[in-house]
This record gives C-alpha cells, sequence and structure tokens, in this order.
C-alpha cells in the first residue's frame, strides 16, 4: 500500500509528534510505501524537521504550503500537491492539521486518490474565536468534509464537535489517542527529574506547565493565581516550559508580581527532554482554551504527576476529576487556586492521583497501539474497497 502523509508544518508540538511517529511506525510494515510531505517550519516553536529528515527520498518539502492564508501560495501549493500524488499514486492521502488538510483533501480528490483521511487533531473552530471566523472555519471543513472517506480524532470531543456542525456521519469517524513512548515517562516518573538543572530544590512544590506562550494558553490564569499560592505555600515553585511571542510579557508579569525567583522560563525543550521535566514537577497544570486532546496530560499521568486542566475539548477524556486530577471550568481562577493548594498541600493525594493516572494511561496511550489502530483502519478501508468508508 502507497501512503502519504501531509502536515502544514513540522513545529515542536503534539500533531507533528504524533505524524512522524506514525509515518514511521507504518513504514516498518513489509510492503508499505510511507511519504510525508510538510510545508516549510519557522518561528519560536523549534522545529521536528531533523526528525522528519531521518526519511531520506520519502520527506518531501513544499515551500507554497504556509500557514497563514495566502491566495496565491496556496493555490500554488495545491497544484504541487496534486502533482504529487499523481507522480507517486498513493493509494491513501492522510492529512493533518488545518491548511495541509484543506488543500491536501482537495488535492487528492483532484489526483484521483482512492482513500482520503485526515485526523482532527483539535478544533479549527469554537468559542475561541470570533463569529466570523468560525464561519470561515465550518464551511471550509464541510467543502474539504464532502472529499473525507475517514475521519481520525484524536479525543471523542472532536468527533462529536464535527458531528454537531454538519460535518460527516458517525459511521466515517474513529477514535485513535495520540501515543508516545511510555517507557521513558514511567521510568523519569519514578527516578525524579533533575531539578538541580532548573535551579529547584528537593523540597520544593513543582508546579509545571507545558505550552506554547501565547494566546488561548492559559498562562495569565496560572500568573493570576500565583501569589495567593507562592504566599501560602512558600515552597511553591513554577517551572513553564515552552517559548513563543508571549515569553518577554510573561517574564515582566513575574517580575511586577514579585514572583520572578518563583517562575522558571525553561524555553523550548526537545521532546527526549520532555519526561525528565515532567519528572521534576510535582503537579502538572494544563489550562488551554483549545485543544483537541493535549499529549502532555497522558504523559504526565504516565510519569505519576497529578494534572489539573481546564474542562476544554478532550481534556476530561484523560484528567478523570477527582481520580487522576482535577477539572477546571476555564476562566474559573478561583476554583484553579483551591485545586492547586489541594494538591500542593496532600503529598498522599498527589501520589494516588498520579498512581491512578500512570495504571489508567498504560494501555491506552503507547504509540504501537496508536500505530497499529491506524493500520487497522487502512486496512478496513482497503478490504471495503475503493472509495469506501470504513465503519
Amino acid at each position: 500500500m502507497k501512503i502519504t502523509h501531509v502536515i502544514t508544518r513540522l513545529i515542536v508540538g503534539g500533531a507533528q509528534e504524533n505524524t512522524l511517529a506514525c509515518v514511521r511506525g507504518l513504514s516498518s510494515r513489509p510492503g508499505w510505501d510511507v511519504r510525508l510531505i510538510s510545508g516549510p517550519t519557522s518561528g519560536a516553536e523549534g522545529t521536528l524537521e531533523p526528525l522528519a529528515a531521518e526519511l531520506d527520498d520519502r520527506f518531501i518539502r513544499v515551500p507554497e504550503l504556509v500557514r497563514p492564508l495566502h491566495p496565491l501560495k496556496d493555490w500554488m501549493a495545491w497544484a504541487r500537491l496534486v502533482r504529487l500524488f499523481r507522480a507517486h499514486g498513493p493509494d491513501l492521502v492522510h492529512t493533518h492539521s488545518g491548511k495541509a488538510g484543506f488543500l491536501g483533501r482537495l488535492a487528492a480528490r483532484r489526483a484521483g486518490v482512492r482513500w482520503i483521511v485526515h485526523t482532527i487533531h483539535g478544533p479549527s473552530f469554537g468559542p475561541f474565536q470570533g463569529a466570523a471566523s468560525n464561519s470561515l472555519y465550518r464551511a471550509a471543513e464541510r467543502v474539504a468534509g464532502r472529499v473525507t472517506t475517514h475521519f481520525v480524532s484524536v479525543a471523542q470531543a472532536m468527533t462529536d464537535a464535527y458531528l454537531a456542525a454538519g460535518i460527516g456521519r458517525p459511521d466515517q469517524y474513529t477514535c485513535i489517542y495520540s501515543g508516545f513512548p511510555l517507557e521513558p515517562f514511567l521510568a523519569a516518573g519514578a527516578q525524579g527529574g533533575d531539578r538541580a538543572r532548573w535551579g529547584l530544590r528537593a523540597g520544593d512544590i513543582v508546579i509545571g506547565k507545558i505550552a506554547r506562550l501565547f494566546r488561548l494558553k492559559g498562562h495569565d490564569d496560572l500568573l493570576a493565581v500565583a501569589p495567593a499560592l507562592a504566599e501560602r505555600h512558600p515552597r511553591a515553585r513554577f517551572l513553564l516550559v515552552g517559548d513563543g511571542p508571549w515569553r518577554a510579557r510573561l517574564e515582566r508579569d513575574a517580575r511586577r508580581l514579585g514572583l520572578a525567583e518563583r517562575f522558571v522560563f525553561a524555553g523550548l525543550v526537545p521532546p527526549s527532554e520532555m519526561p525528565a521535566l515532567l519528572g521534576a514537577m510535582d503537579v502538572v497544570v494544563h489550562l488551554s482554551r483549545r485543544e483537541g486532546l493535549p499529549r502532555v496530560l497522558p504523559q504526565a499521568l504516565a510519569a505519576g504527576r497529578p494534572v489539573v486542566a481546564y474542562d476544554c475539548d478532550g481534556a476530561r477524556e484523560v484528567c478523570r476529576d477527582g481520580e487522576t486530577g482535577f477539572l477546571v471550568a476555564p476562566g474559573d481562577r478561583a476554583r484553579l487556586l483551591d485545586r492547586l493548594e489541594m494538591l500542593a498541600e496532600d503529598a498522599a493525594l498527589r501520589r494516588r492521583m498520579g498512581d491512578q493516572g500512570r495504571t489508567w494511561v498504560q494501555p491506552r496511550f503507547s504509540e504501537e497501539k496508536m500505530v497499529l489502530d491506524l493500520a487497522a483502519l487502512y486496512e478496513r478501508l482497503a478490504k471495503a474497497g475503493p472509495g469506501s468508508r470504513a465503519a
């Protein structure tokens, strides 16, 4: 089987790590020719292109496939994708992310590709943006949805949101959680992380957050509750992992609040270092208002760390309230502070939730399971015949 995956860019992020893992895993199957197409990668988020380059000639860059709307480049990217699909002749095209998902699916249809699959890593529309943007993105997803054979969602919440928007039918959706190599996280959780590297002490209560430093990620909410938490818990420290255009402003806000010594900005960290960072944390907080199912939540649980998350999109499918962590309504800073205080005060509660999370995650989030589930979907499509829709 010939398969081509298409993604807009290869920044350091969950959708990109998911896509690379799937391409590598599927490539090991006998008789399967799996390729990856991506647009250019730039910006403060970092790049995974060196990992993609290990695919050699099975990795293709399309310079015109850029993330912002750009009518001329968008048309050029679509035309180039059509040519690439016709030249290689994939049996199946699997798209990821917004721009590549739209252009890639339409190009695959024009090139006569038999099966067109799209993964919904996160919502393209929702309450996080205005009415005009929602209308535009819904319309685009409906257009692309009409040529889509099957959808893969990383959370049941994504399936529900897209069906509610009139995109596809229930039998066109399969939920496949975004898996990752479990063992490094399990080991880091048992051993603890290297706190000294970040200026953290053994007795500190470390509240960690892993996210791009940008809007919709909830850093302002964490900064808002930090003074009260620091006053009541002198050992509380905050470890922020990630980079982005808001970094300078967030650093200024921490200084303005008199908390500069309490906040550690670790910056951009390669995925290989993420287990050790989670191992250095006591609690992981995730306050994003737009996410499919953030990989940091199951990764934190694999490391035995309880999570506090805003109840957005697929977060509740992993952050099981009162069991593996606490769910908080988006923007409810009072409840956020209360739940962080509970965990800061109670080491036994942290251990119990972390242990329950580790047990729950292991059979569901391995990279091997993700690849096997995706391969099984492809095989169902192939077995059902050209243009079919797997149930």
